[in-house]
């Protein structure tokens, strides 16, 4: 970027190179992580949106080109350090609705001594906190929350709990220290915090209980602090706050479903754009999460970061109300 904006939504995580193999079909690398899905996604629903990137890339592995597609939109790139290291590198494997996710490369861990000073001297409305495999320290989230005091924090659960083993092989696992390293950084955010998780990752951070309302019921008293967003798929998602009656919200049916990666990513940033410029009344939530849904029901439609819609588009599918 030539020149410096006020950002109103600031993504902190890793690119990633993503190599998909959909029912045993491989396809070409393509730009992945929470970031790359959050911004372009905020992006196209409405340009005149000020969004900024903090990351690190590793050059070593990382075709340029494929930053492309953020360098042509209206995106801040300031916060974006390029380091002498491999780059974050998934091969995700889809079949029959399900994903072997395995880490292949890893880029270094995130260090606030980065984040540019222009944002700390012109602060975003809201910080979304994304990490893929680690790389967001408490202390980091710390650091954050100290210079940041009025920005709310956006905790995407994913990339904070995943175990990864000696293979790269990703997974989900009640571990006593990573759940509670988890509840550490959620009692640090307070009530400025809006987190969302999985099925999978929700269940684990309420103490695996399987019912899902129970799943929401402990995250309705969690602290009596924050709004928690729980994304379940062709189902829908749920969404709960202290005081407040639990939201279902249907998914959209879409054109066909190509690729399910970073749906859950552009539900989140659709719906923090959505929260930060309502009254965050509850009815606000509500309408939030529909228009949420609906963007992410257009991202499935394409492989990589090509299914984004406008809002005008995805205010249509939410009124054609033809649910899942």
């Amino acid at each position: 970027m030539s020149s410096f904006h006020h950002p109103s939504i600031l993504l902190v995580g890793h690119f990633a190179i993503d190599t998909i193999i959909k029912n045993k079909r491989k396809n070409d690398p393509t730009l992945g992580g929470s970031v790359s899905f959050g911004s372009l996604s905020l992006n196209t629903y409405s340009p005149d949106i000020n969004i900024g990137i903090i990351s690190i890339i590793g050059k070593k592995n990382f075709n340029n080109q494929l930053l492309d597609k953020v360098r042509n939109r209206n995106i801040n790139l300031t916060g974006v350090k390029w380091v002498d290291s491999d780059n974050t590198n998934f091969v995700l494997d889809y079949h029959d609705h399900t994903r072997t996710l395995i880490l292949k490369l890893k880029s270094p861990d995130l260090d606030f001594e980065d984040v540019p000073t222009e944002y700390i001297e012109n602060p975003p409305e809201v910080i979304i906190l994304a990490p893929l495999c680690n790389e967001i320290s408490q202390e980091y989230v710390s650091l954050i929350l100290e210079e940041f005091p009025n920005a709310l924090i956006g905790i995407d659960l994913q990339g904070f709990i995943r175990k990864i083993d000696d293979d790269g092989l990703v997974s989900y696992i009640q571990e006593k220290k990573i759940i509670r390293n988890m509840r550490k950084i959620i009692d640090l955010v307070g009530e400025r915090l809006i987190l969302k998780g999985s099925e999978v990752e929700m269940k684990l951070l309420a103490g695996g209980s399987e019912d899902l309302d129970d799943v929401m019921a402990h995250f309705e008293d969690f602290n009596l602090k924050g709004l928690y967003i729980m994304t379940l798929g062709e189902a829908g998602s749920m969404l709960i706050r202290h005081g407040e009656e639990l939201l279902y919200i249907p998914a959209f049916t879409s054109r066909g479903v190509v690729d399910e990666t970073g749906a859950g990513d552009v539900y989140f940033a659709i719906f923090l754009h959505e929260y930060i410029n309502s009254d965050m009344s509850w009815s606000a939530v509500q309408k939030a999460a529909y228009l949420a849904s609906s963007a992410a029901s257009f991202l499935v439609e394409a492989i990589g970061t090509a299914g984004f819609e406008t809002k005008e588009e995805v205010l249509k599918r939410v009124k054609q109300k033809n649910y899942i």
